[in-house]
């Protein structure tokens, strides 16, 4: 198999995992009427992710016990195809990293399954207290902002020359301005601003289908393009 990209990197909520993690966490916290308009919004461009971030974790407060319940649920919700899709890049020697806006200690534990090392999994780390209770988050990350994800794939690009950058928000697109190939991630959640600005968008709900785009020559196969 031959790779167009030098490293391909993933976003997670809604692209490797089925799940919003934050939804998810308000959900199990009896707050969900109050956070999953705001996710909707940060993820669809309404409103900035940086006008957001710490609003629903204020609200939400996850400690450490639902962190590790949130964890657990990744892996099981899982988006078909993700393992795989990682392990076929893994197999032809190209680097796969996730990117994301979401917490890192709960993301860590699918890395680890998918055989990502630790240091390429670049999230918002949360901080809690000595009996578990949340504390904070790491409000200087890059990835609480709307051009976080541009910043993350800035820093990587002097490594990789030809990047690309699978996801399904508008952070993800935001990613061109630093060079990123975007792939639109349509199977979980198909958000307009999403498809009219990636490079390529792909509708199946199997990240397996994004092979077409990484894979030299099968971009003419992809679902849904556009010309950049």
């Amino acid at each position: 198999m031959s790779v167009r990209f030098d490293c391909v990197c993933f976003d997670f909520d809604s692209t490797l995992t089925r799940l919003e993690g934050i939804d998810e966490l308000a959900r199990r916290a009896g707050v969900m009427d109050e956070i999953a308009p705001l996710t909707a919004a940060a993820m669809d461009g309404t409103l900035a992710l940086d006008e957001i971030y710490g609003r629903r974790l204020a609200i939400v407060r996850p400690d450490r016990a639902a962190i590790k319940w949130l964890a657990a649920r990744y892996i099981e919700d899982r988006v078909a195809g993700a393992f795989e899709t990682i392990a076929a890049l893994q197999r032809a020697n190209v680097p796969v990293h996730i990117v994301s806006g979401g917490l890192r200690d709960a993301i860590l534990p699918f890395a680890a399954e998918a055989g990502i090392a630790s240091n390429c999994v670049h999230a918002v780390d949360i901080a809690f207290r000595d009996d578990g209770s949340y504390f904070d988050f790491d409000q200087k990350s890059p990835l609480t902002r709307p051009d976080g994800k541009a910043v993350i794939c800035g820093a990587l690009r002097p490594r990789y020359k030809a990047l690309a950058l699978v996801g399904d928000g508008v952070t993800d697109v935001a990613a061109r301005d630093a060079g990123a190939y975007v792939i639109g991630f349509g199977g979980v959640c198909a958000r307009e601003a999403v498809r009219s600005g990636a490079d390529v968008f792909i509708e199946s709900a199997d990240l397996r289908s994004v092979f077409d785009i990484l894979v030299a020559g099968g971009e003419a196969t992809a679902l849904s393009s556009r010309v950049r």
